[in-house]
């Protein structure tokens, strides 16, 4: 399944990405990563082994002697002696070669190098598609490549995530390891099932880990709070990502846990949570122009626009049924696109609290995606789980339908 996609601004990649490199830094920095997970799984452990106990323990299955019911002799035997065995692991970095100021002697691939960098090269004129797929359980972000002149659609590298992702968001703002750097970046924050973001430098290639994480990693206080508001951190799924185009280093996100957050990437901390909604929060956008304004909707069933600076001062929609996205209207800024689960757009003037300047049932069933064409007015595109992808005409507030196509593709 594909879950959400996202375009990388052409000409933003980096022409040559990266190779991704183990610094003394970074070292601490994984290491860090990777005993909390450690500690998390342990702990884990701990509490099934505890609720195995339990259920040994019951005297009504004692006679049945669950805890040995399976066992093999000669397997314990050598299960104690592998335990008793050295760690071969004990000191991981022990294994690598690690000197910042000398190449490591061990790998030989020197004649490669050239004909690897031109594999991995991205043009100006290519456009870059972020995919996030799952398949057999395991989900990942695909970094995609479409060449014009040859029709050419290949994943040029991926990354790996930790739950089924929901929202992607590009940004060119730099975080983690390369913030402070005055050159343009290319990220993506990515939302999952996962109560936390992560934000991946796609111009670095087979990166291990994400260059920052927004949200709290500590899994047993969040299974504590799992779904209640927290001021500092989500607590269930994110829902949509909504990056701050005139206030670079804000980035807006939605969740399950019925908040709406704004994040600084430049301090990896929440600065702001909003409590407005009494339900999911699907969809979260910043204004195109107005920096410090945003829409909110949600499934309960209504659209909140606000100013960030005063959160108290809301504007209310009714959306009639549950949200599924907001559009700001980039030809005029104080209107916006509501679609819906009952497949209807609404059309609002932000300067008309309550009303609609049109609504519009546009599919029998919930409109799932839609979009504007960026030059020119009045041209909406909606896809919808009734299979149909449609085209319509707004101008003069009167929407009629220019094109229906079933594509054939779900």
């Amino acid at each position: 399944m594909i879950s959400a996609l996202a375009w990388v601004r052409k000409g933003a990649a980096a022409e040559r990405p990266a190779a991704y490199e183990m610094t003394e830094d970074e070292y601490k920095r994984i290491q860090q990563i990777a005993a909390t997970e450690i500690s998390d799984a342990k702990q884990e452990l701990k509490e099934k082994a505890q609720l195995d106990d339990a259920i040994l323990n019951d005297p009504a299955l004692k006679d049945f002697d669950l805890e040995h019911y399976d066992s093999d002799p000669s397997e314990d035997a050598n299960d104690d002696q592998e335990e008793s065995g050295p760690n071969v692991f004990s000191n991981i970095k022990g294994l690598a070669y690690h000197n910042e100021d000398e190449e490591d002697p061990y790998i030989t691939m020197k004649g490669a190098d050239e004909d690897e960098q031109e594999e991995v090269r991205v043009f100006g004129t290519d456009n870059l598609l972020l995919v996030a797929k799952t398949e057999d359980d395991m989900s990942n972000l695909e970094v995609c490549v479409f060449e014009d002149e040859s029709d050419n659609l290949f994943v040029h590298h991926d990354f790996m995530l930790p739950a089924f992702p929901l929202c992607l968001e590009w940004l060119d703002y730099r975080v983690g390891r390369t913030a402070g750097q005055q050159t343009p970046g290319s990220f993506v924050a990515v939302g999952t099932f996962e109560p936390r973001i992560e934000i991946w430098d796609l111009d670095t290639l087979d990166s291990m880990y994400p260059d920052l994480v927004l949200g709290s990693t500590d899994k047993r206080q969040l299974r504590k709070l799992k779904g209640k508001p927290h001021a500092e951190f989500h607590t269930d799924a994110v829902m949509d990502l909504s990056w701050n185009r005139n206030v670079r280093n804000l980035l807006a996100s939605s969740s399950a846990d019925t908040t709406v957050k704004l994040w600084d990437l430049n301090t990896g901390k929440c600065a702001q949570s909003y409590g407005h909604h009494s339900d999911k929060v699907q969809a979260v956008k910043w204004h195109p122009t107005e920096a410090s304004v945003m829409l909110s909707g949600g499934y309960d069933q209504k659209v909140a626009a606000f100013d960030s600076r005063a959160p108290d001062a809301i504007t209310w929609w009714s959306s009639g049924s549950d949200v599924e996205s907001l559009m700001w209207d980039i030809h005029s800024p104080s209107n916006f696109f509501v679609a819906t689960d009952a497949g209807e757009v609404r059309y609002h003037d932000i300067r008309q609290p309550g009303s609609a300047v049109f609504v519009l049932a546009a599919h029998d069933e919930a409109v799932s995606a839609m979009d504007q064409h960026p030059s020119v007015p009045n041209v909406l595109v909606t896809g919808s789980v009734d299979q149909s992808v449609k085209v319509w005409t707004t101008k003069d507030n009167k929407p009629s339908m220019v094109l229906s196509r079933n594509l054939d593709v779900g």
